[in-house]
């Protein structure tokens, strides 16, 4: 596929590229064309162009297409899987179910696209009728980051093609190569000309800085850090856009002294070392009640030394590499800040043998509150042990962050469940589960973690504007 989607990028030449490496090994994938303002303008254009046609298709002519997409992005799974691991370094069999994953929400956003209701409120005098019209926005731009450079395209873009938007989406610079992918098996599917646009490039500011401030840019869907997604949202303020925004996160994990200890072992592993521990939604505070810490560490150190650390392309593989050396760096800094400071490593605490961007899956203790992980996103293979007594304690610890975007605790007794459920300042809580996610549930956080919901019937709510139609005269 990687042929087929670098003569697809080709025609979009600038004269300028960039470079697209492989970040289990440092080898050379592709050069992609690197864009610039003047491409973004001519993608506003594209799209600006394509929407009266677009949203004036009905629902399920938009349906029928957006159907031969997914299916497309199914036949291709496969390959797309292989395409994604290439460029970004997870585990083959996570990279063939991020494609898989991301293709389910555009089967139902094409579904749910026909139920974008309006309503008729009852009139307040007998000759009046009032309607409320649910209209596609206009053009969206939309930035996805690297750690899903399949699933979060389509959460973004199905939703607003199904509620008749047009877009232009700017990929992460280290994984361009998915994006030109879904884009290639789009235009195949029958999309028209200018209805879903793609802009690579190597310099991010220079894109989002036409994006956020383009007036007929009507909505911006970010997904990234907090530091970024606020820049954004100040750029957006000109024109005043309608925002989504997915950011930052410093997810608690809470084991009760009543919890299923072997269960949440590997919800442990699962939340805490899918993609490495690079998403957002990755466990980032182990807080264990206290007198489980000792038998929940000794299970969970067991499960962790037998994951096994390498390319994505082993079959056996379970851990794969970092992103790019940024990323190694900073996992390095913050397990070697909290070494310095009095933690303790009991398992890994280093980069790996294997050398690169792969980091020992590491399990720290000791950990206190002046130690720069305790605060940080870790976005690595590292698990911070934190020991706890009572239940108000441990709600007080994992609401102390400006964060809110996801959060897991494990528990059986039902009382509790509803409790802390309820008291953790969070926008997703998984009990004793970790949050798979599906394309009928709201994904978001609070606080400084973003506003707005991708996924399920308010994910589409987003890409909309709401119409008050007042109707006099009608006795």
């Amino acid at each position: 596929m990687l042929d087929q989607v670098l003569a697809f990028a080709d025609r979009f030449k600038t004269g300028k590229s960039f470079a697209v490496y492989n970040p289990a090994d440092g080898s050379h994938i592709a050069d992609v064309p690197d864009m610039g303002a003047e491409e973004t303008h001519a993608a506003i254009a594209a799209a600006k162009a394509a929407f009266p046609l677009w949203a004036a298709k009905t629902a399920n002519e938009r349906a029928a297409i957006m159907r031969k997409w997914h299916g497309l992005i199914i036949e291709h799974k496969d390959a797309l899987g292989h395409l994604l691991t290439l460029e970004q370094g997870k585990p083959l069999v996570e990279g063939i179910g991020e494609v898989a994953f991301g293709a389910g929400f555009v089967e139902w956003f094409a579904e749910e696209g026909k139920r974008l209701y309006g309503d008729i409120v009852p009139p307040h005098m007998p000759d009046r009728r009032c309607l409320v019209l649910k209209q596609p926005i206009g053009v969206v731009g939309a930035i996805t980051p690297w750690n899903f450079p399949s699933a979060m395209i389509t959460r973004k873009v199905a939703p607003a093609l199904a509620a008749g938007c047009t877009i232009v989406l700017k990929p992460a610079e280290d994984t361009p190569l998915s994006a030109l992918a879904l884009a290639m098996l789009a235009e195949q599917a029958g999309f028209p000309e200018g209805v879903i646009n793609i802009v690579t490039a190597s310099v991010a500011p220079e894109v989002a800085g036409v994006l956020t401030s383009h007036p007929d840019v009507r909505k911006m869907s970010f997904t990234g850090s907090t530091r970024v997604g606020k820049i954004l949202m100040a750029q957006c303020a000109s024109t005043v856009k309608k925002l989504s925004l997915e950011l930052g996160g410093n997810a608690p994990f809470i084991v009760f002294d009543d919890a299923d200890l072997d269960a949440a072992v590997q919800g442990a592993l699962a939340t805490k070392f899918r993609n490495a521990g690079q998403t957002c939604v990755s466990a980032n505070r182990f807080y264990v009640q206290a007198s489980v810490m000792t038998d929940f560490a000794a299970r969970l150190t067991k499960a962790i030394s037998e994951l096994p650390v390498g390319s994505g392309f082993h079959a056996q593989t379970r851990v794969g590499p970092l992103i790019n050396k940024a990323a190694i760096d900073k996992v390095s800094g913050l397990v070697s800040d909290a070494l310095e400071k009095g933690a303790q490593a009991t398992l890994g605490g280093d980069r790996h043998a294997l050398g690169g961007n792969f980091y020992a899956p590491t399990i720290l203790t000791g950990l206190t509150p002046d130690m720069e992980i305790t605060a940080a996103e870790i976005f690595g293979p590292v698990v911070a042990l934190y020991p706890f007594e009572t239940e108000a304690e441990v709600i007080q610890l994992a609401n102390d962050t400006p964060y809110g975007l996801a959060s897991y605790f494990w528990a059986r007794d039902i009382g509790r469940i509803f409790r802390v459920g309820e008291a953790l300042e969070y926008g997703m809580v998984g009990v004793n589960e970790i949050l798979s996610g599906h394309p009928g549930t709201p994904f978001g956080g609070v606080k400084e973690s973003g506003q707005g919901r991708e996924g399920s019937r308010y994910g589409l709510d987003d890409f909309v504007e709401i119409k008050y139609l007042a109707l006099g005269g009608l006795n």
